[in-house]
């Protein structure tokens, strides 16, 4: 008779062998299988992720330099009926040890191998593209074996005789650099900017400045104008004032001057009346003036 056999999903169950000398093989995953005593055999192979630490130690670049590399994968024997005979050819039977140990050693061969066609600083600075180059190649090899890489990341890369301290100085200097031309550049900047804001803040002040000196110089214009047109006008006021009142005075009638009351009259009556001989004309006007003072007080 036989046996019922089962399987969790994470194994893979292959039943070989069976009536008749049959060599079918039977995988099945997360079921049950039926097995004849004697004629089939049972065995289970991991369908579990296994971890993997590939480690190349001291592996020249293709500068020269020796570095170090470690990384980790994840792998697992792929499901599908062909390629789980292929992982069932290559490792059934096989401790999961053994298994890491086949696939971490193709894992680190191809590691090695790629590490002397790349530079320090392709390997340092781009680690991501560095391990999709190390999935890519090693890929094919260990789809052969029925195994599929998950991941492959890089942990960890040093030397022994500090390049990569170095270069990591050499790129901290470019920084600095970097950041000073950059904190040069700004305050550059700042300073063109500044200068350039005082000069159109001064522009601005000179034509604010010129506004208002021709308002203020139209405004005088405006001052004098104003004032001369009313100098004017007062001028003329007192011209017609002036001519005026003299036309006003020419209508006033002036009498005649009585010749009674000048002087020359008066002295020439006194003279003519006096008794003084015209032989002493002098005293005789001095004695007319001195009456005429007399009858005058």
């Amino acid at each position: 008779m036989g046996n019922c056999h089962t399987v969790g999903p994470n194994e893979a169950l292959v039943v070989s062998g069976g009536c008749c000398g049959s060599d079918q093989k039977t995988y099945v995953i997360g079921g049950w299988s039926w097995a004849w005593w004697l004629i089939s055999d049972i065995q289970r192979i991991t369908l579990e992720i296994m971890t993997l630490q590939p480690k190349c130690e001291d592996v020249e670049t293709a500068e020269g330099v020796a570095i170090t590399v470690t990384g980790v994968a994840q792998v697992k024997v792929m499901t599908e009926d062909e390629l789980l005979g292929y992982a069932c050819e290559q490792f059934l039977g096989k401790s999961v040890v053994e298994i890491k140990s086949v696939i971490l050693q193709t894992l680190e061969g191809h590691l090695r191998a790629i590490l002397g066609t790349l530079t320090v600083e392709q390997i340092y600075q781009d680690r991501d593209k560095f391990a999709s180059l190390v999935r890519e190649v090693a890929s094919p090899d260990v789809g052969r074996m029925g195994i599929e890489i998950l991941s492959f990341t890089i942990k960890d890369v040093y030397d022994k005789v500090e390049y990569l301290s170095s270069l990591g100085k050499t790129q901290t200097a470019a920084v600095q650099r970097d950041a000073d031309i950059g904190v040069a550049e700004a305050e550059r900047d700042a300073g063109i900017r500044e200068a350039e804001c005082k000069r159109e803040m001064m522009d601005i002040k000179f034509v604010a400045d010129t506004k208002m000196a021709d308002s203020k110089r139209e405004l005088e214009m405006q001052k004098a104008s104003f004032n001369q047109e009313v100098n004017t006008k007062k001028a003329e006021a007192q011209l017609a004032y002036e001519l005026q009142a003299a036309k006003e005075q020419q209508k006033i009638p002036v009498p005649p001057a009585q010749p009674s009351s000048s002087i020359p009259y008066i002295l020439r009556q006194v003279y003519k009346k006096s008794k003084i001989p015209t032989y002493q004309p002098l005293t005789k006007y001095i004695y007319v003036i001195i009456i005429w003072l007399v009858d005058l007080y």
